[in-house]
Parts: structure tokens; sequence; C-alpha cells
């Protein structure tokens, strides 16, 4: 049985998102104002003097193109403008809010005179511990110190401090915490470079030997790791698996966890694992599920898998009482160290989403993924930055499945299930079948267009393979039957 996890508090993951959400121009104008009081109200009563440096310094700050750093200097800008891009807490679309963290120097000066107290009080402890105490307590002041360093965000120094914790400690459980903690600050300050090291170095650290809680922490990490990267078909099954026996929230609440994983499971699995592992799951019709289906789910009664209830009826079906509403999911976490109440979430969208894609209904479809877009890939730090992609690869998946069950579609047919005209079908088809994604050719010559599959022939490729591949075997061996009769001569 593991000990229990250290080091999980700091950094504070939701502050990276009010940043976010302060520079993004899809974000609602109270939205934006509660970031910056809830910036203000951690930066005080953390006492994070570097972090607030780091964002709000006049010259310095890697948010003075928002409001006051109108009178920077053109190596001020650029080094905003390319820590803003490193920090991956910043838009990279150009804000257009007003809204600004305001500097204030005799704040600044007042936190960073109680930083120092702290870390003389720290340096205190560790002399004490070094004088009269063992390694024990020695480890436990540095980590104090590397913890205060995370906690006011100080990047640099925070990941000096960890590091020298790692290479010094020998348990196990304790040298997983400390990779974890270092996954979280890649994570904050959007360095994925770290992250993708210290992700490695957990794994490698958990197959040692690692205990079941940490194996499973480290699954979200991971998860949480490759949506950042665009590798949805990796995150995919990390996070859904995740959804079962999570715990880790100070990576990110249980309501986040559920988006994530619908959204990656939605664009990246297979008809059938989608079924299985999204739109039958129970876990996820405990949230997207209409009322029966959230009933069962909660209570136990229906599980994933062939055998599971029917498929989720569409949406705009269902009884006005019994569609999917805000859902508070506070109640659904089994860990005592959930930080905070989780704000309600509208996963009406989302359910959509899932429903209307495997159900055919394409129109529906459509408007669910505006809704979802609109909701959460614009407004999420981690998935702001794929959107673009997300919806591109939505829209094929939804092409590739209506077209792999005909042989010839009316263009005007296909447009009208999808609730879109036929001139815009006719350029997003194009760019997919120019990029040899869809298999597949369109005839607007005569009347009003058709689209013709070119469906693979699998049994001559499979022969093709096999011819191709027995040529290069039988060159192969005449090759090797040449060396073997110069050798011969040569000892004759």
């Amino acid at each position: 049985m593991g000990s229990d996890p250290q080091y999980a508090k700091w950094p504070l993951l939701p502050l990276a998102q009010h940043v976010f959400t302060l520079t993004n121009p899809y974000a609602a104008r109270p939205a934006q104002q509660a970031a910056v009081k809830n910036l203000q109200d951690a930066i005080t009563e953390h006492k994070m003097a570097p972090f607030y440096r780091y964002l709000a310094h006049p010259t310095e700050g890697v948010l003075n193109s928002v409001g006051e750093g109108g009178s920077n200097t053109a190596a001020a800008g650029r080094l905003g403008r390319k820590s803003s891009i490193a920090a991956g807490m910043i838009a990279t679309h150009k804000p257009t809010t007003s809204l600004s963290l305001p500097w204030d120097e005799n704040l600044y000066q007042q936190l960073q005179a109680e930083n120092e107290k702290e870390l003389e009080e720290f340096q205190k402890e560790e002399d004490e511990a070094v004088e009269k105490a063992g390694d024990t307590e020695i480890q436990a002041a540095k980590g104090k110190r590397a913890e205060f360093w995370a906690r006011v965000g100080d990047k640099e120094k925070a990941i000096a401090a960890h590091q020298d914790l790692l290479e010094k400690t020998s348990i196990l459980g304790t040298k997983i915490d400390l990779v974890l903690a270092l996954i979280r600050l890649g994570l904050f300050f959007g360095d994925k470079q770290l992250v993708q090291k210290t992700v490695e170095r957990a794994k490698s650290l958990v197959e040692s030997g690692g205990d079941w809680d940490r194996r499973n922490r480290l699954k979200a990490y991971e998860g949480l790791h490759l949506l950042t990267v665009r590798n949805y078909s990796g995150a995919a099954p990390l996070l859904l698996d995740s959804l079962s026996t999570f715990t880790s929230y100070e990576l990110c609440t249980y309501s986040n966890l559920v988006v994530y994983a619908v959204l990656a499971g939605s664009v990246s699995l297979k008809r059938v694992d989608f079924k299985s592992k999204v739109v039958d799951a129970p876990e996820i019709k405990a949230i997207l599920g209409d009322g029966e289906d959230k009933l069962l789910a909660l209570t136990g009664a229906i599980s994933a898998g062939p055998g599971a209830d029917a498929s989720m009826q569409d949406a705009d079906s269902a009884p006005v009482a019994a569609r999917t509403a805000v859902v508070n999911l506070t109640t659904l976490g089994s860990s005592t160290e959930q930080p905070e109440a989780e704000m309600a979430v509208d996963f009406d969208p989302l359910a959509q989403l899932v429903s209307s894609l495997y159900n055919g209904r394409y129109k529906l479809f459509f408007q669910a993924l505006a809704l979802v877009e609109e909701q959460f890939l614009t407004q999420d730090r981690y998935l702001h930055e794929h959107k673009n992609w997300f919806i591109r690869e939505m829209r094929l998946r939804a092409y590739q499945q209506l077209l792999q069950s005909y042989r010839v579609v009316g263009l005007d047919s296909m447009a009208n299930d999808f609730g879109v005209t036929v001139d815009f079908l006719d350029r997003d088809l194009a760019k997919f079948i120019a990029a040899g994604r869809i298999p597949c050719t369109i005839d607007r010559v005569n009347g009003k267009g058709v689209i013709e599959t070119n469906r693979p022939d699998d049994k001559n490729k499979q022969y093709q393979d096999v011819v191709r591949q027995g040529d290069q075997l039988i060159t192969k061996l005449q090759k090797y039957g040449q060396a073997v009769r110069l050798r011969g001569s040569e000892r004759a």
C-alpha cells in the first residue's frame, strides 16, 4: 500500500486558466473580470511576488501587451510576445480586451519582503536540521523550500529545487511525487518539452515499482499531456480509463476530465470503441445520458460493452425534463482532496455531439459541434490551441461515416443531411479529397452533382502486397546465393 501523495498542492493550475481567460478574445467580459479578481486574490493570498512580476511588470511582464503596456520599448515588446507564446497560458490570438492585471509597485515590494522573510525561516530550519537532525529532516526542510518556489510562481527556482530534492531522495514514492510536481510546473507554464521529458521519467519510475495510486494518477497526467500536443488517439484511452478512478484534483477538475475524455474519444476512436468506451460507458452516461440512463449509470445498473442498453436517444427527442442539464460534479468525486467546489457545467452540447455522431443525425451534429466550439474549445487553454484542427477532424469523421455506407450520394442530398449549402459541402469535401483523406470524387458536370466513393479493394491490395514481398524475398535469396558461390570459389 503506497504512502500519501506529497508535493501535490502547488502550483495552482487554475491560475494559468485565469491568465488564459484574461487574454482570450473569445471569453466574455464577466469571465475576464472574474479572472482578474481571482488572480489578484491569489497573488495577495499566496504572496506570489515572482509570478506577479512575471505577469504584470510594466517592462518585463508577459501581460504588458494588454492594457498598460503601450509605452514599452520594442525590445520589451518582443520579449513579451516571445514569453507569451512560450508561456502556454496566454491566448495565441492577439488580445482585444481592455482589461489588465494592474501593476502595483508597493504591493510587489511588500510581497517580495514577505517572501524573503519566509526564505530566511526555511534557511534557519534547514541549518538546524543539518546540525541537530538527520537526512529526513533536512529533506523535509528542502521540500518546504521547493513547495515555496512552486507556490509563488518562480519557474526556474522551483524546477531547480525539485530536481535537487529528486537527486537526493531514495524513496520511490517520493520520487514519483516530485516528478509529478515537475509535470504540473511544465503544464502551468506551458513548457511542453519539460512535460514530455518528465512524463517519460515518471513512467520509468512507476514501472520500477510504483503503487497503484501513483500509477493511476500518472495515467491522467500523461493523458492531459498528450492532449496538449494534439495526440488525441494516445490521450483518449488514458483519459477514459481515468474516469472511474480519478483522484488527481490537483491536475484538473472532474468535469474538465469528462470534457477532455469525451472529446478525445469522439475524434480518435473507431466506431466500435466509440460506442463501448464513450456512448455506452457508465461514467459517461452518468454525465451525458438522459434521465433514465443517468440514474441507471449512477446506481451501477448498466455497464459498457456489447450487452449494454440501447444507444443514447437523440437529445432533441428526449423529454424536456430528462434532457442533459447543468451538472455539478462535486458529488461524483470520491476523493476528499478536491480543493474547491466545481462550477456547474452545461454538458448538453457535448451530449448532443456524442449522440448525434453515433446515431447519424448530422444536421444536429453540426449544430452541436458549433456549440462545443463556443463553450469548450475556445474557453479552455488546453483545447484552444487545437480547436481548428479538432473541428476539421470531426467534420471529416462525419463525412467518412456517411459516405462509407453508399456507393453514390447526391451532393444536394448530403448537403441537406448536414444542414449546409451545396457550395460549402463541395468546397469542404474537395479539401479532404485532395489530401487523400476521403476516397471519392465529385461530379458536378451533369445535373446537381453526385459524390462517387472509391472503395479500396482489400483483396487485390493483399494480393499485390504478397507479390511485392515475394519479389523482394527472391531478390534477397539470389544475392545470398551469389555470395555463397563466390566464397566457395575463393576457398577452391
